[in-house]
């Protein structure tokens, strides 16, 4: 009987069952799309991240494929962050420079070894026009008083999310009426650079996500494109979610910018070891 070898960690966090856990399967070259999707149903965490050797001439070390328990994603942040200090602390690569290699591209990645803790910085950031707020608040059963602006719009550093900006009691009130797309709803709060988050993408089967990585560099470059944050220079920023799911996170994000768009971000945060083993490989229906 086949057998795979895999760890369960919790990212975002430096303390053990907070955060977002993640399963990394090692070696994971001769699983089928349909053996890595069953093995995702079978943790059943927000995502599931397989390692594989890099492609030929891409300079990367190593590549990732990450699923949720629904579909495969091209980028993700929390399975990038884990699987990298995982893959150091463990001796499999040599840190501090990481390149991962995933549907998004080569994402380079720097490790501190010291502290369990890693920097990702994302793709070309992406923003899309502004969205009329009032059909998303109505999917999160909200209304035009909880909402604050500016404009919702679709962002992202190689996965696309939809920043919705509202008080922070709503934050922590809303409750899915109907399936949204990538949903990241925010409180920002100026003075202190800080955002209350929750995100939800219950179509790639996650009701609610406790630390999104990529959905915080977006964040950084709406923070741009809404003025919200200077349009040059870099920005730091810190992110609070996870809190209502009993999951606290916390990301530390930064964005630059130059003549008022976002050029690159990124998110850094801390890994914490929590389990390992081996599970049998799925059948193969070909």
């Amino acid at each position: 009987m086949s057998m795979v070898r895999y760890s369960i960690v919790d990212v975002f966090t430096d303390r053990p069952f907070t955060g977002n856990p993640l399963a990394i399967v090692f070696d994971a070259q001769d699983l089928a799309t349909e053996q890595m999707q069953a093995i995702a149903r079978e943790f059943n965490l927000s995502e599931t991240i397989f390692v594989l050797p890099p492609s030929e001439g891409t300079g990367a070390t190593y590549r990732a494929r990450i699923f949720t328990p629904g579909t495969e994603l091209p980028f993700a942040g929390h399975p990038t962050v884990g699987c990298a200090v995982t893959l150091v602390r463990n001796g499999v690569i040599k840190g501090p420079d990481v390149i991962q290699e995933c549907g998004a591209g080569l994402l380079p990645i720097q490790v501190d070894e010291v502290h369990g803790a890693a920097t990702v910085t994302g793709g070309k950031p992406t923003v899309g026009p502004a969205l009329d707020p009032l059909p998303l608040l109505d999917s999160i059963g909200l209304t035009e008083a909880d909402y604050l602006g500016p404009a919702p719009r679709k962002a992202g550093c190689g996965l696309e999310f939809t920043f919705l900006s509202v008080t922070d009691e709503a934050v922590g009130r809303l409750r899915l009426q109907r399936p949204v797309d990538n949903l990241s709803v925010v409180h920002w709060d100026a003075e202190r650079h800080l955002a209350h988050v929750r995100v939800l993408v219950p179509e790639v089967g996650v009701a609610e996500d406790p630390a999104t990585g990529s959905a915080a560099m977006g964040l950084g470059v709406w923070l741009v494109t809404s003025g919200l944050v200077a349009g040059e220079g870099l920005t730091q920023y810190e992110i609070a979610q996870g809190l209502e799911m009993h999951r606290p996170s916390a990301l530390h994000c930064t964005v630059t910018a130059q003549t008022g768009a976002a050029v690159s971000a990124t998110v850094s945060g801390h890994v914490v070891p929590i389990a390992s083993g081996e599970m049998i490989v799925p059948p193969f229906v070909g």
